[in-house]
């Protein structure tokens, strides 16, 4: 089995066990979703979203962030880790939103990364959940199971971002990340894998 038709196997197969590949983050609101996966750097998810339930009320717009008292920023989002640096740029990033991009999120990779706080795997989250786009997010999980599966050998994220971009249908690749990350929770776990009960364990070339 080459690493395409290895890569298309699991895209199948994913697409069995979770059909709905959605993203664990909650927002209602682009800006939302892009200060989410900031918060999200060294965090669960699970974490994230209690904060910003409360976070998205005490600053209901874009403008509010962008206009917070920075303390008090920083204390809402404190929970989450980091939340000095995390605060200073979701601040900053929501001010150059109003001033340079009319306060909707970029549409492009370039413009994403030249705001604060943003690398590629936040982009192409934000590029594939709010506009479609063909994108590859380079977590831990996936660099982890892609590895395992024999897909790459490389794991530096945008090695790995490069390499899937030659073997993921376009169209299916948002998708497939977000996928790998329930698997990863699920089955492919870091330190001990569930082999046996695996979905992928007979195209799989490190299945015990």
């Amino acid at each position: 089995m080459t690493k395409k038709e290895r890569t298309i196997a699991a895209c199948t197969l994913l697409k069995a066990q979770y059909p709905d590949a959605l993203c664990s983050l909650e927002y209602k609101k682009p800006y939302e979703l892009m200060i989410a996966v900031r918060l999200s750097a060294q965090c669960t998810d699970a974490r994230v979203n209690i904060v910003t339930k409360t976070l998205f009320q005490q600053f209901p717009t874009l403008a509010a962030f962008a206009d917070a008292d920075l303390t008090e920023l920083e204390e809402a989002v404190k929970p989450c880790g980091f939340y000095k640096t995390k605060a200073k740029s979701i601040k900053e990033a929501a001010q150059l939103l109003l001033e340079r991009h009319g306060g909707e999120v970029p549409q492009t990779m370039e413009e994403l990364l030249a705001l604060p706080g943003i690398g590629r795997k936040t982009a192409n989250l934000l590029l594939g959940d709010l506009y479609g786009q063909p994108a590859v997010v380079t977590d831990t999980h996936f660099i982890r199971i892609t590895g395992r599966l024999g897909l790459t050998k490389n794991t530096e994220p945008q090695k790995v971002e490069t390499d899937l971009r030659k073997l993921l249908p376009p169209e299916e690749s948002s998708d497939f990340c977000h996928r790998i990350v329930l698997f990863g929770r699920e089955f492919c776990k870091a330190r001990k894998p569930v082999c046996k009960e695996c979905p992928l364990r007979g195209i799989c070339p490190s299945a015990e």
